[in-house]
C-alpha cells in the first residue's frame, strides 16, 4: 500500500503549490484567493528517491456548524486522520496567527506522525514566523519555498524519516555506523609514495625508531609494498613503503613493472598517501602524475617535500613548490604542502598530524540542511549559467557516502552543467567545511521540474 501524506493548514498558507511541486504537474488550481481548494486532491508525489500518495486538502478554518466552511474542515480533518505523515504548512509572513494555533491543538491530540513546515520563509519577511513556529509545539520547523522550491533538501530527510522501511534505515544507520566506527578505531592505511631515492624507506625508519627498511643511495632497492604497524598518538598506523614509481616509458624490466604494480594496489587500498618529494628538484611530472592518481582513486593526498634540511633559499624554494603544486594541480585546491626531514625528523610529527586531520575531514558527514543553506548561499552569489536562454535550476543536494565525501546534487540538465561550476561548488565547499586537499565527488542527478509535463 503507498504511503500517504496530507497537507493541510489554513487557506492560502501555499498547501496547493506545495502539492503541485511534489506531484510534478499543475494539477492543483493556486490563487491569492483563499479557500480555491474545496475538496481533497490525490496525486503521486515524488522528491528525489522517494515515491509517495500526496493528498491536497481545503483550508482549515475554526467552524463546525453547518456550512461550507465546517463541511470542508470535516474533509480536511478525514484525510489528516487516515494519512501516514501529516505536512502541517504555516505562512511564514504572517507569523502564526489564531486559526494556526488551534489547528496545532487539534494535531497535537491526534498523535499522528508530523511535519511542521513554514512556507514563504524565503528573504528576511520570513525569519519572524519560522522563530515563532517553535512556539507550536511539533518539533523543530522546516523552512520552504514552495513556489521557489528551497528547503526541499530539508523536506527530503523529513520524510525520509518517515518513507523508509524500518530496515532500510536500520541497515543504512549499520552501515554509517560501522564506517564511523571503523574511522574512529580501525587502523589508518597511510601509503608513501613517490619517485626512486626520494626518501621514502628512510622517512619510515625515521618514524618508527629503527632501520626496519632497507634505505641506501642506489634507486629502486624497495620492491615490494612493505606494511608496517605502528601507533601515534594512540591511533593505529598501518605504514605502507611503496616502490618508487618512474615514468611509464621508463618502466622495461618485469620486475619494475610488477613492483609498480603494487605500488598501484596499495594507493588504492591506502586511507591517506604522502607524496614524498626530493625538496632540491622541481616538482617533476612524474609526481604530478602519482598526485593525480592517488586524487583520482579518491584518496588523501598531503605532499612532503624531504631532505629540506639541504635546502639553502628556504623561503623562496617553499614558494616555488606551492605556486606549482596550485597551478599544476587545480582539482585538489589548498593541498597540504609539509616540509620534512627524514635524515633529522625535522616536521615529522607535523606531517603526520596534517595526516590525521586529513583523514578526519575525508570521513566527514554533513547533514543535509547545513548543506543547503550552503549551496542557497552559493547560488545566489553565483548563480548557474544559461543553456539554451533558460536558467540551469539546481534543487538541493544530499551527501550519500563518505571516504571521500560523496554528493547527489539535483538539477535540471544534469549533462549541461559547466565543469567551471561544478569547481565552483567544490571550491566553496571545501572553503566552507573545512576540506582542504580533500576529494569531492559530485552524482548529476536530475530534478522535478514541478511545473512542466514531461520535461525539465
Amino acid at each position: 500500500m503507498s504511503f500517504t501524506v496530507a497537507i493541510v493548514g489554513r487557506p492560502n498558507v501555499g498547501k496547493s503549490t506545495l502539492f503541485n511541486r511534489l506531484v510534478g504537474q499543475k494539477l492543483a488550481l493556486v490563487d491569492d484567493t483563499p479557500g480555491v481548494t474545496r475538496d481533497r486532491r490525490v496525486g503521486a508525489g515524488r522528491l528525489a528517491d522517494l515515491r509517495f500518495t500526496v493528498i491536497d486538502t481545503a483550508g482549515f478554518e475554526d467552524v463546525r456548524d453547518a456550512s461550507l466552511a465546517a463541511r470542508m474542515r470535516a474533509q480536511t480533518e478525514s484525510a489528516a486522520q487516515e494519512s501516514d505523515l501529516i505536512l502541517f504548512v504555516i505562512d511564514a509572513r504572517e507569523g502564526v496567527t489564531p486559526a494556526d494555533a488551534s489547528f496545532a491543538r487539534w494535531l497535537r491530540k491526534q498523535g499522528r506522525p508530523l511535519l511542521l513546515l513554514v512556507n514563504k520563509s524565503e528573504g528576511k519577511p520570513g525569519a519572524a514566523g519560522i522563530s515563532e513556529a517553535y512556539g507550536l509545539g511539533l518539533g523543530e520547523p522546516i523552512a520552504i519555498s514552495a513556489e521557489h522550491g528551497e528547503g526541499m533538501g530539508d523536506l527530503y530527510d523529513g520524510l525520509a524519516a518517515h518513507l523508509r522501511k524500518p530496515e532500510e534505515r536500520d541497515a543504512e544507520d549499520a552501515t554509517a555506523a560501522d564506517e564511523d566506527e571503523e574511522a574512529q578505531t580501525g587502523p589508518i592505511q597511510l601509503a608513501i609514495v613517490g619517485r626512486p631515492n626520494v626518501g621514502k624507506s628512510t622517512l619510515i625508519n625515521r618514524l618508527i625508531g629503527e632501520e626496519r627498511l632497507l634505505t641506501g643511495p642506489e634507486p629502486g632497492i624497495t620492491r615490494d609494498a612493505i606494511a608496517i604497524e605502528w601507533e601515534y598518538r594512540g591511533r593505529r598506523l598501518r605504514l605502507i613503503d611503496t616502490a618508487g614509481m618512474r615514468r611509464r616509458a621508463n618502466v622495461v624490466a618485469k620486475l619494475e613493472k610488477l613492483s609498480v604494480a603494487d605500488t598501484l594496489r596499495a594507493v588504492r587500498f591506502a586511507h591517506v598517501a604522502i607524496l614524498v618529494l626530493d625538496a632540491n628538484d622541481k616538482l617533476e611530472k612524474q609526481d604530478l602524475q602519482i598526485a593525480r592518481l592517488v586524487h583520482d582513486e579518491g584518496r588523501v593526498l598531503i605532499i612532503a617535500a624531504n631532505k629540506w634540511d639541504s635546502v639553502e633559499d628556504k623561503v623562496d624554494a617553499l614558494k616555488m613548490l606551492k605556486r606549482r603544486v596550485e597551478f599544476s594541480l587545480p582539482q585538489v585546491k589548498d593541498l597540504p604542502v609539509i616540509t620534512v626531514s627524514a635524515r633529522t625528523g625535522q616536521n615529522l610529527s607535523k606531517l603526520l598530524d596534517a595526516a590525521l586531520d586529513s583523514y578526519k575531514a575525508w570521513n566527514r558527514r554533513i547533514p543535509t540542511a547545513e548543506l543547503n543553506r550552503w549551496l542557497g548561499a552559493m547560488l545566489e552569489a553565483n548563480p548557474p549559467p544559461l543553456v539554451d536562454g533558460r536558467r540551469l535550476k539546481i534543487r538541493y543536494m544530499t551527501q550519500v557516502k563518505t571516504r571521500p565525501p560523496t554528493f547527489s546534487l539535483f538539477t535540471s540538465k544534469p549533462t549541461d552543467l559547466p565543469e567551471s561550476y561544478e569547481r565552483y561548488l567544490i571550491g566553496g565547499m571545501r572553503k566552507r567545511f573545512r576540506l582542504p586537499g580533500i576529494p569531492i565527488r559530485f552524482n548529476l542527478r536530475k530534478g522535478k521540474n514541478p511545473f512542466a509535463k514531461g520535461e525539465d
